[in-house]
């Protein structure tokens, strides 16, 4: 399935934190189950591409419900946000619930457990 979206929510021409923070939290409730994506890849496809680390600390703050923050890692699939959860197991424990291996917090497949927003979803005007 593809998702659409709205131009003007997800590719912001002039920076506002409050629209950045709801683009972020809007592509990553897109992430399927049983996938997991880069802090890059959203920035990338909220239209921010040198702002990963700024979606790490949107979500590293994250506390809003439906939001899966723990399906994004770092590019080389490093759960690098692990401690922003409640204990230092829980990014590790929700993404094993959805069948993706962890070892050495790092995601095992890493390039087959990848989404790319890019790829899956539509853009409209």
């Amino acid at each position: 399935k593809n998702v659409i979206f709205v131009k003007n929510y997800c590719y912001m021409s002039d920076f506002d934190k409050e629209d950045f923070v709801g683009a972020v939290y809007q592509m990553v409730k897109t992430v399927p189950y049983g996938r997991a994506t880069s802090y890059g890849a959203i920035a990338r496809a909220i239209g921010y591409p040198n702002m990963s680390r700024m979606v790490g600390r949107v979500l590293g703050g994250c506390s809003e419900v439906g939001v899966p923050a723990y399906r994004i890692v770092n590019s080389q699939g490093i759960l690098s946000g692990k401690d922003a959860f409640g204990t230092p197991t829980e990014m590790q424990e929700k993404l094993e619930e959805e069948g993706i291996r962890v070892e050495n917090n790092r995601i095992k497949d890493w390039k087959k457990v990848f989404w790319n927003p890019l790829d899956e979803i539509s853009f409209v005007p």
